[in-house]
């Protein structure tokens, strides 16, 4: 019998609580969630994809079928190599829809197989990104409400949060 399983791609700089329900929700949907954690210098990202992927993996703890590992190159290669044709994205706001519409159009165009699923955080995430999380963070605002406490103890020693 095969298995469901399905990519969240991101890359979760840190990852938010918001990531981490859309995780947790997709594990109740999927026999394997697969959270690709991207590699993309362009960005800058506050922490190493190492970092990001050991944050992740600290904050949700074990859960059966999950797995979280880097992800280098386009994604449709990835999904291609770990035989996962479903990707889950993140909608927090009809502002997210254009450029996620466009990005599933593309990676269909690229591999026929794939298919996105839209989920949207639960409503008292619903405004989180890593972006506000990191300025917030980077003015000396609490972003415990905002993260996990692995995440939480990271961006303290980047920033000065009491």
């Amino acid at each position: 019998m095969s298995r469901r399983r399905a990519i969240y791609p991101g890359s979760f700089d840190p990852v938010t609580n918001g990531h981490l329900d859309l995780i947790t929700r997709a594990l109740g949907l999927f026999d394997e969630v697969i959270v690709g954690v991207a590699d993309n210098e362009a960005k800058s990202p506050l922490f190493t994809t190492a970092e990001r992927v050991d944050l992740i993996r600290r904050s949700i703890g074990d859960q059966p079928g999950l797995l979280v590992e880097p992800l280098n190159g386009l994604l449709v290669d990835f999904c291609t190599r770990r035989e996962a044709f479903i990707v889950i994205r993140g909608l927090r706001a009809v502002s997210d829809f254009e450029f996620e519409f466009q990005m599933a159009l593309t990676n269909r165009r690229l591999q026929p197989k794939i298919e996105t699923i839209f989920l949207t955080p639960k409503e008292d995430c619903i405004f989180l990104s890593s972006r506000i999380v990191k300025e917030v963070a980077r003015l000396g605002g609490d972003v415990a409400p905002f993260v996990a406490p692995p995440a939480l103890e990271a961006l303290k020693g980047k920033f000065p949060i009491d």
